[in-house]
């Protein structure tokens, strides 16, 4: 099964609205309470040009972007770990070294820790914050225009050299090996989006998310999109590695065109919401599902 098909069955077993978004949320108080999840399998997900620090980092990013993406504020880490019996202790080390240095560089702190013996490395992340006002993927809006934090394509990109035995450019290999999450982006976010989501298994099937869950019609310029140079210099396909690339960890907003002077930081309007059903790239028709699938991997992406 594929993992989107494992989660529609949860989902209809457990049949609660609240499941579907980044980060689950409870309302306390004044604030809204966001609960996040997302586990790291070293096999799949730590290719051998990054280190056991970098994994560590990236655990935790994981599930701060999942803060972000809802507009929150992160405030805690907690993990479960499991590791086969003959681990070598510097590894552990290492790796518990990078959740440090990950948890400092978004102000938070690791609060609780569990292990078992299982087969191959697994860190099952988890993270806590705090948000104001909820941005949920079911609020964008017709009329509201399509906008992406950074430059995209560069972890994709990084992973198809990597198959190849080619060499990674600099700047393609710090953001596969240290991506960070968009905390303050998202907190801005808060106050005048509709509707977020963070790229962590592609641009386009993040946006598919957004459509589905707002039934709306989403409709991207291809020319619009912010695509790493690189990434244009060595792909011979640009567009289609800037759809699929994963664990960019940049946040795609829907925003109405009113409220775009209010934003600060840097940003790209790649399209618009309509009335209707499905994404659309402009002049080509749909746009396919492309990304990463636990279970499938990515979509039909080549370099």
């Amino acid at each position: 099964m594929k993992e989107s098909e494992i989660i529609r069955v949860f989902m209809s077993e457990i049949k609660d609205k609240i499941l579907g978004d980044d980060a689950g949320y409870i309302k306390f108080n004044e604030d809204w309470i966001l609960i996040t999840t997302d586990m790291l399998v070293w096999r799949t997900d730590i290719p051998d040009f990054m280190k056991p620090e970098d994994a560590g980092r990236k655990v935790v990013t994981m599930n701060v972007s999942d803060i972000a993406a809802m507009g929150g504020e992160p405030k805690a880490f907690f993990f479960s770990l499991g590791v086969p019996k003959d681990i070598d202790e510097n590894l552990l080390r290492r790796i518990a070294k990078g959740i440090r240095e990950g948890s400092r560089r978004y102000k938070i702190r690791v609060i609780s820790g569990d292990t078992n013996d299982v087969s191959e490395i697994v860190i099952d992340g988890g993270a806590l914050g705090i948000g104001k006002r909820l941005l949920l993927r079911s609020n964008a809006k017709p009329g509201d225009v399509v906008c992406v934090t950074g430059e995209l394509g560069r972890p994709l990109l990084a992973l198809i050299l990597w198959s190849k035995g080619e060499d990674i450019p600099r700047e393609v290999l710090e953001k596969a090996r240290d991506p960070q999450a968009r905390v303050e982006e998202g907190k801005i976010l808060s106050e005048v989006a509709n509707a977020t989501i963070d790229i962590s298994d592609g641009l386009s099937k993040e946006l598919w998310e957004i459509s589905r869950a707002s039934s709306v019609k989403i409709v991207i310029e291809e020319d619009a999109l912010p695509i790493h140079p690189t990434v244009k210099e060595l792909s011979h396909n640009p567009t289609e590695i800037a759809l699929s690339s994963g664990e960019e960890f940049e946040l795609i907003f829907t925003i109405s065109p009113e409220n775009i002077p209010d934003i600060p930081f840097d940003f790209t309007v790649i399209g618009k919401v309509e009335k209707g059903r499905g994404v659309y790239i402009k002049g080509k028709g749909e746009m396919p599902i492309l990304g990463w699938e636990h279970f499938v991997g990515f979509g039909n992406a080549k370099r």
